[in-house]
């Protein structure tokens, strides 16, 4: 296993370092920080990465509301419908949090209304999101 110096002058294995860069990229899909997003998007970091919950990139970024890096990631290939461990996908998290937009950008993006555990649409009923159920037609 190669060995690198981080800043504080300890070895890190190369290991340590990619899993303190996907805990960084799953905070800025939380936190909506989509410069940070972009470079290591664009450099070929998997649009489709999961955390240990089974949430992607993309479902991290639905559930905070943040409609320009959920649009960020599915540019770079998310799947739309790709469900954590607990069968949500992100459909369903942006309706559960109210967030509108989100849902749109997920609808025109593929997102299935109908999939996951609740669905979208079930979500939309069960916490009386009438502009999203209206949306999910």
């Amino acid at each position: 296993m190669s060995q690198a110096t981080n800043p504080s002058g300890d070895e890190t294995s190369a290991d340590d370092e990619t899993l303190a860069l996907a805990h960084a990229l799953f905070d800025a899909a939380r936190e909506g920080n989509t410069e940070l997003l972009r470079g290591y998007l664009g450099a070929g970091a998997p649009a489709n990465l999961t955390n240990a919950s089974g949430d992607s990139l993309l479902m991290l970024a639905a559930y905070h509301g943040h409609e320009e890096a959920v649009q960020l990631i599915l540019h770079h290939g998310a799947d739309a419908n790709a469900a954590n461990d607990r069968g949500q996908t992100p459909l369903a998290g942006a309706v559960f949090k109210g967030y509108t937009g989100v849902a749109r950008i997920l609808l025109d993006a593929g997102a299935d209304p109908d999939a996951g555990t609740p669905t979208a649409r079930e979500a939309a009923a069960m916490f009386a999101r009438s502009d999203i159920v209206a949306l999910l037609g």
